[in-house]
């Protein structure tokens, strides 16, 4: 294991900062991460959780001087389950640390989401 990251997200906070800021959305996430796999926009405690999954990537590897969010998704495989997929600044940190895989686990519930990510090594 080359580290671990942890993030919660009051859901009300995040929705707050959306709505205060609406470029955020656009910053933060991909079209893709923005929209379920039938296209319909992710809810609120979904975009939440996935911005707390690139918090905590962002803690495991070191909080890369210049992360670009979008280099770091949470992509939804046909089962349902997460699959972190990481590209450019992200992808650069992360092999600079020895990361050959992630682990992770997302949730929201109770007007919380949280993330924990494993980043693991050879």
């Amino acid at each position: 294991m080359v580290g671990v990251g942890i993030d919660v997200v009051a859901i009300d906070r995040f929705v707050a900062s959306l709505a205060r800021t609406p470029a955020l959305r656009h910053r933060l996430f991909t079209a893709a991460e923005a929209t379920t796999p039938a296209g319909a926009p992710r809810s609120a405690a979904s975009l939440a959780a996935r911005f707390a999954v690139k918090e905590a990537v962002a803690k495991a590897i070191g909080v890369p001087r210049g992360m670009d969010w979008h280099d770091c998704s949470v992509i939804t495989l046909p089962s349902g389950r997460p699959e972190l997929a990481v590209v450019g600044t992200v992808a650069t940190a992360a092999a600079a640390a020895g990361v050959t895989g992630w682990q992770l686990s997302i949730s929201h519930d109770a007007g919380i989401a949280a993330a924990v990510v494993i980043a693991l090594g050879a």
